[in-house]
């Protein structure tokens, strides 16, 4: 192993060990953990390696959220292994991690129809928040991907109408509202 890929592995596992001692509440405990690791080289592309981690998921993929809060872009590399990633996510927090990313990430060719399904799952989620979020990653597919945009018009419309959670409902309107961030 050369000098660089020792550094690198040490500081992967010194974020994997620094995500896997959060309890998964104290948000100055991750900020902390995103102030230790954030200018080290190749932090997003572990960030996104470690959301693959079920002790991880949900730090790592808040951690990749507030990175892109921050002001970070993925590359497409990052992009593809980070969409790729979202049919496996089973915390509801990663999910919405995610979600709350596809403004800034746009959905890559390749993954639409993937992204499309997995946003049709998180809609059906009993986490009104996830719904909501779904709600907009929708309208964000349909940005990207415009032969979307009528089911996003639908699923928007329906929300509004009828789900049953007021924030879920606002969301809708919010996005309907703002006309899909054109």
């Amino acid at each position: 192993m050369n000098a660089n890929a020792g550094v690198l592995y040490k500081h992967g596992m010194a974020l994997r060990d620094d995500i896997m001692d959060w309890n998964g509440k104290s948000a100055a405990a991750i900020t902390r953990v995103y102030e230790s690791h954030a200018i080290t080289r190749g932090f997003l592309g572990r960030l996104v390696a470690l959301a693959r981690e079920p002790g991880c998921e949900v730090g790592a993929t808040w951690l990749v959220k507030h990175h892109i809060e921050a002001g970070a872009a993925m590359n497409p590399n990052q992009a593809d292994k980070w969409y790729a990633l979202a049919p496996e996510l089973s915390a509801w927090e990663a999910k919405l991690h995610l979600l709350q990313c596809m403004p800034a990430v746009p959905v890559p060719s390749g993954h639409e129809r993937r992204i499309e399904r997995w946003l049709s799952a998180c809609l059906t989620s009993e986490q009104k928040f996830v719904r909501a979020w779904a709600l907009s990653g929708y309208a964000d597919l349909a940005c990207a991907h415009p032969k979307y945009r009528d089911q996003a018009m639908d699923m928007l419309e329906d929300a509004r109408e009828n789900d049953p959670a007021a924030s879920v409902r606002a969301r809708a309107r919010q996005v309907l509202k703002m006309g899909y961030r054109d």
